[in-house]
């Protein structure tokens, strides 16, 4: 790897660490950009090489997975953890949390609630078996 190359990269990531820290903040592109110290246009082609998804559909990923866990772990209004995560709107966090979820908010909270099942059961159930040895002899 090019030394123009790992520098590049190391800006992408510096920006995409600020983006993980700060995600409830308002982060834009060209704040973004500033924070890698290249310009604008130049930041999301690289981010999207490197990441595979454009620097606003990373921070909408990372908004919705915190809002996944507030969602799973608190009993705060749905529209509570919209504002606190970042969004601006209850209507674009519904439709951006479906679009990635693939379930609206409250329906995610009404099936994960039902199935709170401790660690220590869900790695029993979740461990592979062995296919040489029947099940029940451990």
């Amino acid at each position: 790897m090019s030394r123009a190359t790992e520098d590049s990269n190391r800006r992408v990531l510096r920006a995409r660490d600020a983006m993980d820290r700060a995600y409830a903040q308002p982060l834009d592109v060209p704040a973004l950009a500033r924070i890698a110290h290249v310009s604008e246009a130049h930041f999301s082609r690289t981010f999207r090489a490197t990441f595979g998804e454009s620097p606003h559909r990373y921070l909408q990923r990372r908004r919705v997975e915190r809002a996944m866990f507030l969602l799973r772990a608190t009993d705060r209004s749905v529209t509570d953890i919209c504002f606190e995560v970042g969004f601006g709107s209850l209507g674009t966090f519904s439709r951006t949390f479906s679009a990635i979820v693939g379930t609206s908010p409250s329906r995610y909270r009404r099936e994960t609630a039902a199935s709170v099942v401790p660690t220590c059961f869900t790695m029993a159930w979740a461990r592979p078996s062995d296919p040489a040895r029947p099940p029940g002899e451990d």
